[in-house]
């Protein structure tokens, strides 16, 4: 029997090349560069969280930061889930507590993230990530197919949720 043992923590920089191949086996998230990851895994690891099998394999990753304008809100860029992980819930527990560490380090107050239109597993998710936060929704295109994709990519609404209510327990 497979053991279901996960290990949340900060990311560090020997998950750069990890993350790409993570990456790589969830479309349709957009594949980055290994520098990229390894910033992301350097740079900004107060606001992304790693998860590992028992096995010490990366089988979950969230990238965040928090935008200069914004020192309030975490903003969410990618959620990847290893396929061999899904159906367990790891994608609502990864972001829950990477939620709850950058509310106690970074005092954030609003949660933020773009997901395109159809994108039922991200809307389902962020729904019920916010409704537990008892946070409001307000959504807005934050960049459109036509004006900034020149019709090559749907658009990225913004979702923003907040202020957050009560922590989680």
């Amino acid at each position: 029997m497979e053991s279901d043992t996960k290990y949340f923590r900060k990311p560090v920089a020997t998950d750069g090349q990890p993350l790409n191949t993570l990456i790589s086996r969830c479309p349709p998230l957009d594949t980055n560069s290994t520098y990229c990851n390894l910033l992301q895994c350097t740079h900004f690891a107060d606001t992304s969280i790693a998860v590992e099998d028992a096995d010490g394999a990366l089988v979950g990753f969230i990238s965040g930061y928090i935008p200069p304008s914004r020192p309030d809100a975490l903003f969410v860029w990618q959620v990847a889930v290893d396929p061999t992980c899904r159906g367990q819930k790891l994608a609502q527990r990864m972001l829950t507590a990477l939620i709850e560490r950058c509310r106690a380090e970074q005092s954030v107050r609003y949660i933020e993230t773009t997901i395109t239109p159809g994108n039922v597993a991200s809307e389902a998710l962020f729904s019920r990530v916010y409704s537990d936060l008892e946070a409001p929704l307000e959504k807005t295109v934050l960049f459109s197919r036509k004006e900034h994709f020149a019709g090559q990519h749907d658009d990225e609404v913004l979702w923003r949720g907040g202020p957050m209510g009560k922590p989680q327990a």
